[in-house]
């Protein structure tokens, strides 16, 4: 006798849904999402697979660990007031580009935005191994322009490199330092080439203060290279479980990769060699800044 497979629950499994793609997109792993919301490895797993009925506080819990509030990992950030119902309602069928012309729209109308000032703030976003301090370094130079690496900004505010900050103080303790750090640099610099951290996007208000304030370039890599720029840095961490970190990889990316598609510019550091590539990204970044090729 065939054996009956008991259906999910579909609000369980969109739940679930939601925490595997909260957590990829903060590029945590499942063990580390536990230890942050004090719960067992196991049960998180039996929540992210839409099988596990989590009380109220477990939720309230992985939210924490998530960074988000209880209302967005259940669905619904858009309930507290009239004036957000009907926002959502005029948006709700709109397409993503649609959606991404009313968010600059509205960026304009608050003063978020200056156009002519955006551009010449240049912030680099992708994974790490995507060729952000490589292209940002000799951008800065061609250009005349700061480099600033957020990372190394972020550990001056911390007193402390980046491991130290998420083991004594969390990941919310360092997008606090992560946004404070962006926050200084576009107040100091008007002319800049920022290397900004693989996760930035995770922050939807940290995101929103580069989009508003730089002009924003995707640069993206295959996989395999993004895995052999870091071990040429000499993180071999990465190479000694090659299939798995790339399987990782995809997934983070997976995440990620709509918030990073709201850069201004993609570019593909894969496609042509490293010298070629900076003088394909050089020639498009000049023209988007108004000096001669």
């Amino acid at each position: 006798m065939a054996e009956v497979v008991e259906a999910k629950n579909p609000f369980l499994a969109a739940l679930g849904e939601r925490v595997r793609a909260l957590r990829a997109r903060r590029g945590l792993t499942r063990k580390a999402v536990a230890v942050a919301a004090d719960v067992s490895e196991r049960h998180l797993a039996s929540l992210e697979y839409g099988e596990g009925n989590a009380s109220i506080l477990v939720l309230l819990q992985v939210a924490g660990a998530l960074q988000c509030t209880l209302a967005e990992l259940i669905g619904d950030i858009t309930t507290s007031s009239p004036e957000w119902l009907l926002l959502r309602e005029m948006l709700s069928t709109r397409s993503e580009s649609d959606l991404r012309r009313v968010r600059e729209q509205v960026s304009v109308l608050f003063g978020a935005t200056q156009e002519a000032e955006r551009t010449n703030r240049i912030a680099l976003i992708g994974l790490r191994g995507a060729g952000k301090t490589t292209f940002g370094q000799r951008l800065a130079k061609d250009l005349g322009y700061a480099f600033i690496e957020l990372s190394r900004e972020i550990e001056k505010f911390a007193g402390c490199n980046i491991s130290e900050i998420h083991n004594l103080y969390g990941t919310n303790a360092y997008r606090r330092y992560e946004r404070r750090a962006l926050e200084e640099a576009i107040q100091i610099y008007p002319e800049v080439i920022i290397a900004t951290p693989g996760g930035l996007v995770s922050d939807s208000a940290t995101l929103n203060e580069m989009l508003s304030h730089c002009y924003t370039v995707w640069l993206q890599a295959k996989p395999e290279d993004h895995l052999a720029r870091v071990a040429a840095q000499g993180d071999m961490r990465p190479m000694a479980g090659s299939a798995e970190a790339i399987d990782d990889l995809k997934m983070i990316l997976e995440g990620r990769a709509p918030f990073y598609a709201k850069a201004d510019m993609t570019f593909d550091t894969s496609a042509q060699s490293l010298e070629d590539s900076f003088q394909t990204l050089r020639a498009r970044l000049r023209a988007v800044i108004n000096l001669p090729i």
